[in-house]
């Protein structure tokens, strides 16, 4: 008779919470923790490594996010702050903070839009295209080492049941 395979997967974290939760409350399925739970898990281990890698150029992951997106808008390197929004995971009120930071930090210069009176521009700085480009390789070169122990075709996979996930939880 064969042996059965070990399933590693169920003696993470995650397995030994839901095998506490299929003794102790054995009427609710908690099978979407083996997706959610780990999901949730990978997201903390992430934040961490990113937030760690990215110290040595004195952002965290929020500020990174503005001055990358902005980068790779390509030139004249400038959003609004409802494009920036719409491009990133953050609040209104969480933005304009990190853009007051970053404005501080000499990154970002904001400036009254010229097509709308009311709105604003937010351009990276000449120096804030330099950090933010050598943040950039730095951020690449560690998401790659986080994926490291997956094929690419089991990248591709991942990304794409991700991608699902996604789009059919994201509201509007």
């Amino acid at each position: 008779m064969d042996e059965e395979p070990i399933r590693y997967w169920e003696n993470d974290r995650i397995g030994r919470g839901m095998r506490q939760w299929r003794r102790e409350v054995p009427q609710i399925d908690s099978s979407g923790k083996a997706v959610v739970g780990r999901v949730l898990h990978l997201q903390e281990v992430i934040i961490d490594k990113v937030n760690r890698n990215l110290a040595r150029f004195g952002l965290k992951f929020p500020t990174y996010a503005i001055l990358a997106t902005i980068r790779v808008s390509g030139p004249p390197y400038r959003m609004t702050p409802s494009e920036l929004l719409s491009a990133i995971v953050i609040s209104s009120g969480g933005l304009s903070n990190l853009l007051r930071k970053l404005e501080r930090d000499g990154l970002v210069q904001r400036s009254a839009d010229k097509r709308d009176g009311r709105g604003v521009i937010v351009e990276l700085t000449e120096k804030g295209i330099a950090l933010t480009d050598e943040s950039m390789a730095a951020h690449a070169a560690l998401e790659r080492e986080l994926i490291a122990a997956l094929s690419p075709q089991d990248c591709e996979s991942m990304a794409r049941m991700l991608s699902v996930l996604i789009a059919t939880n994201s509201a509007g």
